[in-house]
């Protein structure tokens, strides 16, 4: 499994998510401008000790990354899109492609590859959940789906 987060802005949520990846064997992709340097403290603070653990991959941009694999194996995520999450089921290794923060993915993504845009449900009391939580979700939904064989 892999994530991949397109230009991620808050060192936090980055650092969490590493620490998901090192705990469940995925591999992490950073791609574009990050809104952080990889020495952030926040960043390094939110992995804590983890970070020799993690299979991270930095590109430079979502090209870069989109070329290790086939489209098929892709999920983009968002909350524009009308698809479940859980209705991910790709023939190959996932990359489970998440946006920025505050802005999501490129609209250009969502215009050319809208079928492969999938979201989390939620109430209409919150416009999105937190980039961590959400990939949190994701993961472990792909783990579930793969009888929770955790690659080193």
């Amino acid at each position: 499994l892999h994530v991949v987060l397109y230009e991620p802005q808050i060192p936090q949520n980055t650092g969490n998510i590493a620490r998901l990846c090192a705990g469940t064997g995925v591999d992490l992709h950073l791609v574009g401008q990050l809104g952080f340097s990889l020495s952030d403290r926040y960043l390094k603070r939110a992995g804590l000790d983890y970070w020799p653990h993690v299979k991270l991959h930095l590109h430079d941009s979502l090209e870069e990354v989109l070329s290790l694999t086939s489209p098929e194996n892709v999920a983009f995520y968002s909350t524009h899109a009308t698809q479940s999450y859980d209705a991910f089921n790709p023939p190959g290794d996932p990359f489970f492609v998440f946006g920025r923060e505050t802005s999501g993915l490129p609209d250009a993504l969502h215009t050319k590859d809208a079928d492969r845009f999938y979201t989390i449900p939620t109430t209409e009391h919150i416009r999105s959940l937190n980039l961590a939580n959400s990939v949190a979700i994701v993961v472990y939904e792909g783990l579930r789906k793969k009888g929770f064989q955790f690659e080193e």
